[in-house]
């Protein structure tokens, strides 16, 4: 008999396959202190939850019999998965329960913004007919704007052709082929802002997407333009949006997200006459509270019968004996695939593994989950990655993976080579691993280098000419970065050259622009290995 502990509020109808097996039996316990679950969760096999429990070290560690903990819902921000890991703990969510739900959230915000309809109803509430201060726009023959095109944004596309809408959108991992099926012309941040009539944002939140929208997009945004954000917070500049308002740029905005949550009392967007506001409720629905219960339910079951399962987002699939053999290799792999994430432009199309020395004897296919994490994570926030759903995500975005070997190496007994092949361009880097020393960079491209994948690195593409090293340091000095090393290398005297900077702390945007504006460079790219 497997004992299951629940421990927030999850929809009956969801749990009922567990309280009709068997072999199951469920207890309800909600609103419990991380004390009280630490004294009771001994005695089970698998924790269900949403977001309101905080899965700790301490409560997993104290789950001696816990097999599983299935999240009810999407974010694991509340589990920590190291230690679920490391106690080898599955952990599973529902990803796919709540799509269609926040999809007409964000369809429903744009109507309401389309037609006052919040501050129409406010206003008749009140005893006030004034049909002149509310006239609205059609959504047909409108262009709307879709920034992340995954199931969600994809979903809204579908509705907004059906209003009659022309949608364009942007999505760096969408082929051209299948968004001309769905109806949508894909293009750039740029051309959106400048053209779209709506626009609605369904990206993660990384550091690529953070304040997507800001001063600089509003400055050349379309007048009359109208904003819904039910992705994420933060993605938007909330100042700058406001600033927007007040200019006549944007005809109005609606925000399910805020960058803080719950936004302060005083927070402007909360009486701004031309803002909706929802409280975050872009998954609440019954059928998406339901949907979600239903799915990890279904994956909880299959686990503890040891039966096949999906949506596991902490559990690399690894033949043991493989495994222990490769394990030295995994969190470089990583770091080499975030490092050309980072070096690279356009959409990711290809990532090959070359393998060298005694690493080619094994089968390297195994390290793809861990360097597609980095190389994704980088694009789709390092929440929404892991060692589990990488290939999934890879396959969905029709990324092309091979490997091949070499049984010789030119430095080391054992290295990688990883490809990374884009729509504009195709680079590559080298990693070896030594026993008692760890993990480091080889070579970037062509160039040697001897670098421990941590901290920040600057990589400079410039021509080869008496003087640049010298400025190149005088300005980071200025701005205040330490350079801890330093590598120069060229192919010719006068010719390309490249150099790598190991730094202390991030370089500043104002910084990166000074560089870039020296004649003699021609590229400037700042890797960050930072998780």
């Amino acid at each position: 008999m497997f004992n299951i502990l629940v421990s927030d509020p999850i929809s009956d109808f969801g749990l009922q396959q567990l309280m009709d097996a068997e072999d199951v039996e469920v207890t309800k316990a909600t609103g419990l202190s991380e004390e009280e679950l630490v004294a009771i969760i001994p005695a089970y096999d698998a924790l269900l939850v949403r977001s309101q429990t905080k899965v700790t070290r301490a409560l997993l560690e104290a789950g001696v019999r816990l097999q599983v903990v299935g999240r009810a819902g999407v974010g694991v921000d509340n589990i920590d998965l190291d230690a679920a890991t490391s106690w080898g703990i599955i952990v599973v969510n529902a990803p796919d329960g709540n799509t269609v739900t926040t999809c007409e959230h964000a369809f429903a915000m744009m109507m309401a913004l389309a037609r006052h309809i919040p501050q129409a109803y406010a206003k008749t509430a009140g005893g006030q007919w004034d049909r002149k201060a509310f006239l609205g726009v059609e959504l047909r023959n409108k262009t709307l704007g879709v920034l992340g095109l995954g199931r969600i944004g994809i979903e809204v596309a579908k509705r907004a052709a059906a209003f009659g809408m022309k949608v364009i959108g942007y999505d760096p991992f969408l082929l051209e082929e299948r968004a001309n099926k769905l109806g949508i012309r894909l293009t750039d941040v740029d051309t959106i802002v400048r053209t779209a009539d709506f626009i609605t944002v369904h990206t993660p939140l990384t550091e690529e997407t953070r304040h997507m929208l800001a001063k600089p997009q509003f400055d050349v945004m379309k007048r009359g333009m109208r904003i819904i954000n039910c992705a994420r917070g933060g993605i938007i500049d909330e100042t700058a949006l406001l600033e927007a308002l007040d200019k006549g740029i944007l005809a109005g905005a609606a925000f399910d997200v805020f960058e803080q949550e719950p936004p302060p009392p005083e927070h402007p967007f909360l009486n701004h006459p031309q803002i909706i506001v929802t409280p975050h409720l872009g998954a609440s629905t019954l059928e998406a509270q339901e949907n979600v219960a239903i799915d990890v339910s279904e994956q909880v079951i299959h686990i503890l019968r040891q039966e096949p399962f999906k949506n596991a987002v902490n559990m690399p699939l690894v033949p043991s004996e493989l495994f222990n053999r490769l394990q030295p290799w995994f969190a470089l792999c990583q770091q080499l695939g975030k490092s050309l994430a980072q070096m690279t432009d356009g959409a990711v199309r290809e990532v090959r593994i070359e393998s060298a020395g005694e690493l080619a004897e094994l089968d390297t296919s195994i390290l793809f989950p861990y360097v597609l994490k980095g190389v994704l994570s980088h694009h789709l926030g390092a929440g929404q990655v892991n060692v589990v759903n990488a290939m999934h995500l890879a396959k969905l975005r029709d990324i092309q993976l091979s490997v091949s070997k070499s049984m010789f190496s030119g430095t080391a007994s054992s290295e990688v080579t990883l490809v990374l092949k884009t729509t504009v361009e195709e680079r590559w880097v080298t990693g070896s691993y030594v026993p008692g020393v760890g993990g480091r960079l080889v070579r970037i491209g062509p160039y040697p280098v001897e670098l421990l994948p941590e901290g920040y690195v600057l990589i400079i593409s410039q021509q080869d000419k008496p003087g640049i090293i010298g400025r190149v340091g005088t300005l980071l000095g200025g701005s205040g970065i330490n350079i801890a090393t330093m590598q120069v290398g060229r192919n010719e005297v006068g010719g390309s050259a490249v150099m790598i900077l190991k730094i202390d702390k991030k370089t500043p945007e104002h910084t990166m622009e000074a560089l870039l504006a020296m004649p003699e460079i021609k590229r400037v790219r700042e890797i960050s290995f930072a998780e």
